[in-house]
């Protein structure tokens, strides 16, 4: 159940049209959440037949909204240093395909919820937590998004749902196929779930 919240929620904050919201971070992440809502109500997006224009949408705004670079770092943890540039640089395409395919579809599954702006924490300099509240027809989802500030823009690198973290919910997984597995055994099951040859 909580992994399916967070896949929920992975959604829910990235899909927006190309665009940066400038401020704080609360107002940064407010800004896409908003928008995002705006455009998961538009009844012209509604339907099995946007199902492929709101897909093309989300997979822009990935590139976008998230730092999948700092993501995938916090994911692996000190196996990142195991692996060599061009194993990062594909297990950093590989995971981002990964999130989007597996998350792709959840966003059909918003029915009207309502959303609550909560606390701004600066974790770091550089780094900041946004709290928010996710309130259903049966009950109410805490939802905390981490960001860091990149060149004056904050960009998403977690999303923690009811205490569930997104990184560590892979790092678990990850971890245990590298504490006996070599990073090309990682990155070559990555692939064969993705479907894809190279």
């Amino acid at each position: 159940m909580r992994k399916w919240l967070v896949g929920s929620v992975f959604i829910l904050v990235v899909i927006c049209p190309p665009c940066v919201y400038p401020g704080t971070s609360l107002e940064t992440v407010k800004g896409y959440v908003n928008h995002v809502l705006d455009i998961l109500r538009d009844t012209a997006l509604s339907g099995e037949a946007q199902k492929k224009a709101k897909k093309e949408i989300i997979s822009a705004i990935l590139d976008e909204m998230f730092d999948f670079t700092e993501l995938s770092k916090r994911s692996l943890g000190q196996n990142w240093n195991r692996m060599n540039p061009d194993q990062q640089r594909r297990f950093v395409n590989l995971y981002k395909s990964l999130l989007k395919d597996t998350y792709m579809d959840r966003i059909t599954t918003y029915t009207d919820e309502k959303l609550v702006f909560g606390k701004e924490i600066a974790l770091s300099e550089r780094t900041a937590e946004i709290h928010t509240e996710v309130f259903t027809k049966t009950a109410r989802i805490t939802i905390n998004y981490r960001v860091i500030e990149e060149h004056d823009h904050w960009k998403v690198y977690d999303v923690t749902v009811e205490g569930v973290s997104l990184i560590s919910n892979y790092r678990t997984q990850f971890k245990e196929i590298l504490s006996d597995k070599s990073p090309e055994v990682l990155l070559e099951r990555l692939r064969k779930k993705l479907g894809k040859i190279s």
